[in-house]
């Protein structure tokens, strides 16, 4: 099995190129999903995070608010830590659990995991290789403020909070442009998905 991070800057279209992997037969984990999921009420996660943060973050389902969640973080790094303390590693065991769960059904898979802050949170180590998704910094404004309908500062601002797209460039194994249209994302990801089966051939035969 090869196991593939993928990741990319917002508002790169990561989600549109992660589904044309699968398309051609890519097993996708996605870890914003599963970083939901183990936050779900009754979930071991979850207690703990309404054990610090209190009951007034959770909305009448039960379910954490994600609204009241970020505003309690966004300015403290210390509850942010305890979150990201809580979470990281219920994802990590889950994330594992479901790669051995498509190693056992499908020995010669390729598994991609879609994490948005791999580079940022260091964890290329975990991976075979990386893909990166990416456009200019000017064209994921463009694209925020038309998808996300901000402002331009606002747009920037977000920006900001992530790692420049040159520094990912260079932490990357394959780099996935996709500023051009469908077609050309399309005939790129098709390139790079007859790579990944040579490696993952390369890689069961040593």
């Amino acid at each position: 099995m090869l196991n593939v991070g993928l990741t990319g800057g917002i508002a790169c279209g990561k989600s549109t190129v992660a589904q044309m992997f699968v398309l051609r037969g890519a097993h996708l984990i996605d870890f914003d999903v599963i970083a939901h999921q183990v936050q779900e009420p009754g979930k071991p996660a979850w207690q703990e995070i309404v054990d610090y943060f209190g009951s007034d973050i959770l909305d009448q389902d039960k379910k954490i608010n994600r609204i009241k969640m970020a505003a309690i973080v966004f300015n403290h790094p210390e509850s942010l830590k305890v979150l990201n303390n809580t979470v990281h590693p219920r994802v990590y065991e889950e994330w594992q659990a479901r790669l051995e769960k498509i190693k056992a059904s499908d020995p010669h898979a390729i598994a991609l995991s879609d994490v948005p802050l791999l580079f940022e949170g260091q964890m290329q180590y975990l991976f075979d290789l990386t893909i990166l998704v990416m456009i200019p910094a000017q064209e994921q404004i463009n694209r925020l403020i038309t998808r996300n309908g901000i402002s331009s500062e606002e747009a920037r601002l977000r920006l900001v909070c992530q790692m420049l797209i040159d520094d990912k460039i260079i932490l990357a194994d394959i780099v996935i442009d996709n500023q051009a249209s469908i077609a050309e994302t399309e005939k790129k990801v098709e390139e790079v998905w007859q790579e990944l089966i040579r490696r993952e051939i390369i890689k069961s035969n040593s």
